[in-house]
């Protein structure tokens, strides 16, 4: 099995810091960061293997990158709630807080539950995460209920009012994920997104506008029909 300074050292092989710049550019912090590609850390995490000791040490190094590769290389089951939250309230990037609930916590017992706990934290990343949570579930359960997604849309309203780029934006994605999964869920929706347009909100008005135009697209109208 790898060491964490294996990993380390496959990341830092691969690290290209010229990228930094831009990265900073699309708003992701790039302190303890080496400029690796996601591509790169996902061979380097299969590369691995599953190990979920090497990813709570991983994790600890409080690397960008690291901690990208461990949450592909944890075990879903074996993550417990408090290892959870303790991982949630250490995120500062939105791109770190999209992979490890890509990766990881859309696949854990608890990941329901954390949407309606962690959206209604103050905290930027956390509430993120609930948002993130969403789209990735919406995305990746193709055996999860309507009635759940349905559940989730008076979140998703009660969110829209939150002025920060990187939770609007999760706000955004989550409402229109839900909305690209067959034609009930579109309807229900679109009818969200126009609720939340009339809300007294720059955010809000934004979110319900971009999440209008793509559901109500003919590209979207017709996958969800096939």
């Amino acid at each position: 099995m790898a060491s964490t300074t294996e990993v380390l050292d496959r990341l830092k092989a691969k690290a290209s810091p010229a990228q930094l710049e831009g990265m900073a550019r699309f708003g992701m912090a790039v302190e303890k960061r080496l400029g690796v590609s996601v591509p790169d850390m996902r061979l380097i995490a299969k590369e691995t293997g599953k190990d979920h000791k090497l990813a709570a040490r991983l994790w600890k190094t409080g690397i960008a990158e690291a901690r990208i590769v461990a949450s592909m290389i944890a075990v879903p089951e074996a993550l417990t709630e408090k290892e959870m939250e303790n991982w949630v309230k250490d995120i500062n990037s939105w791109d770190v807080c999209d992979q490890v609930c890509m990766n990881l916590f859309e696949k854990t017992p608890f990941a329901w539950q954390k949407i309606r706990e962690w959206s209604e934290r103050e905290d930027e990343f956390v509430r993120r995460a609930a948002f993130a949570l969403i789209a990735c579930l919406a995305w990746h359960d193709k055996q999860a209920a309507d009635e759940d997604f349905l559940r989730l849309l008076p979140i998703i309203q009660r969110g829209s009012t939150d002025e920060r780029n990187f939770v609007k934006k999760a706000v955004n994605w989550a409402l229109r994920n839900i909305g690209k999964r067959n034609p009930r869920l579109n309807k229900a929706a679109i009818k969200a997104a126009q609720e939340i347009q009339r809300t007294d909100s720059k955010a809000a008005r934004w979110i319900a506008a971009d999440a209008i135009r793509e559901l109500e697209g003919a590209g979207v109208q017709k996958r969800i029909r096939k």
